[in-house]
């Protein structure tokens, strides 16, 4: 089971992770907060002080068409932001 499914990278987790050194991941849905803590030290080589989770539902949408109305949903997925300990970072850019 792999737990960091990949990290956000947006305007919003950027500045976070400038200013208070905290970073977002995609995380399994099954995975808990020291499992995401054990990765995230192991994959990056940092020591992590603070996990927060959250589960982000699915946006549920619906469109009208000429053969009706077409429903459909996103995917349900969970977020994990580190904090990562004080003169510590994660360069998220290295890889892409």
């Amino acid at each position: 089971m792999s737990i960091l499914i990949k990290p956000i990278i947006t305007e919003k987790a950027t500045a976070d992770s400038e200013l208070n050194n905290r970073f977002s991941f995609v995380v399994n849905n099954r995975a808990n907060k020291i499992e995401i803590k054990e990765a995230v030290e192991s994959a990056y080589g940092v020591s992590v002080t603070k996990v927060r989770t959250v589960n982000v539902r699915p946006d549920r949408k619906s469109r009208y068409t000429k053969t009706g109305v077409i429903t459909g949903k996103t995917s349900a997925f969970k977020k994990a932001y580190v904090q990562v300990a004080e003169g510590e970072t994660i360069d998220l850019y290295s890889n892409l």
